[in-house]
């Protein structure tokens, strides 16, 4: 894991779903920006599992627990598509509101998977 991407990722996530959650309680269905935006929320964690993929193999090991980094990463890796096939069949306002709460756990979840990778005690 590196920790700036951590950081943008964070922050993205967080930007996402409250905007998704402010559009959705003005009313707002889901549309391409709600949509593409918890899709870059997704495209982003795909990269971190990349990297986290790779890392290891680099001397840049976790000082946490590997199962349960691996857990977080791979359940919030999920949560985004789910989200948006909940928003494509279902279109409503709610739809776009669940859009910024997916996008708000992913950030609470990479928040603990830097916990683990970085902060733990070995």
């Amino acid at each position: 894991m590196i920790e700036w991407f951590e950081n943008v990722q964070v922050a993205v996530a967080i930007i996402v779903g409250l905007g998704c959650i402010v559009l959705g309680l003005a009313g707002r269905t889901p549309n391409d920006y709600t949509l593409g935006a918890t899709l870059l929320v997704g495209i982003l964690l795909i990269a971190q599992l990349v990297v986290s993929l790779v890392a290891p193999a680099t001397g840049n090991l976790p000082t946490g627990s590997g199962l349960e980094f691996w857990v977080y990463l791979v359940s919030a890796v999920l949560i985004p598509p789910a989200a948006i096939v909940w928003a494509l069949i279902d279109r409503n306002r709610w739809s776009t509101v669940i859009l910024g709460v997916a996008c708000l756990a992913v950030a609470v979840m990479l928040v603990r998977m830097g916990q683990i990778w970085f902060v733990q005690v070995a």
